[in-house]
């Protein structure tokens, strides 16, 4: 499709597309924290907690990269 092959396409997709949807929930878990009045330690324990997950995801980048070189 537009030249490009299909493991470029997913390349694209998972480095820019998933990184965008990231960036989507860390507002969404920043909303959350504003609308429901956390506080300090509250809106660290939501980031903590629902942002946990995406460590994983950019770890593996890493890990990925390292192994590479």
């Amino acid at each position: 499709m537009f030249g490009f092959s299909e493991q470029q396409i997913s390349t694209f997709g998972l480095t820019f597309g998933l990184g965008a949807f990231m960036l989507y929930m860390l507002f969404i878990i920043g909303q959350l924290a504003w609308e429901s009045k956390a506080g300090k330690f509250g809106t660290f324990v939501l980031f903590l907690g629902l942002g946990f997950g995406m460590v994983g995801f950019i770890a593996k980048y890493f890990i990925q990269w390292y192994f590479e070189r």
